[in-house]
């Protein structure tokens, strides 16, 4: 009720006071020295603000671009190393398998020259949606079709709930 009888011109100014008090208008010039992912979520944050005249949708879009971002930043630290132990293929895959690094495990597999017994070490790794266990699903497919035996090991409880929620077989075969 007090707020009330202020003025809405009054709480106009007092907003667009508080605005300029605390942007930081240097920002605007270390936008060059900055990284890109920073400027980029900064600027879509302001223009979305402006554009709509909601803050709420202004910080929303940028909190989703930083997390497709943190996405793609994280999604390359997947790490899968080849090894030949006689007649076996062992694939050792270290890091985050997600949906923005999915395809990038998929593509680590030589299907064109199969050993006849593939080992998938994910001791080192965590399955974190459906995408990872259909690229891991894809992958133990196609080795198959080439006349692998894929045995799939490491599997951590968290990814091995996943893939066995998901109706995958994920264990090996």
């Amino acid at each position: 009720d007090l707020v009330r009888q202020i003025p809405m011109a009054a709480l106009v100014a007092v907003m667009i006071m508080v605005s300029i008090g605390t942007f930081s208008w240097r920002s605007l010039r270390d936008l060059r020295t900055h990284p890109r992912s920073s400027s980029a979520v900064m600027l879509l944050t302001v223009v979305v603000t402006v554009a709509t005249h909601d803050l709420a949708k202004g910080v929303l879009s940028g909190v989703l671009l930083s997390a497709l971002f943190f996405a793609r930043k994280v999604g390359r630290l997947l790490e899968v190393q080849r090894e030949e132990a006689g007649d076996t293929q062992v694939y050792r895959v270290r890091g985050q398998v997600f949906f923005a690094s999915a395809g990038q495990l998929g593509a680590t597999f030589d299907y064109q020259h199969v050993a006849p017994k593939v080992q998938i070490d994910l001791r080192d790794a965590h399955l974190w949606d459906l995408t990872a266990v259909a690229a891991l699903e894809r992958a133990q497919e196609k080795l198959a079709a080439h006349g692998a035996e894929v045995a799939v090991v490491g599997l951590n409880a968290a990814s091995r709930t996943l893939i066995e929620q998901v109706g995958g077989r994920g264990g090996g075969h």
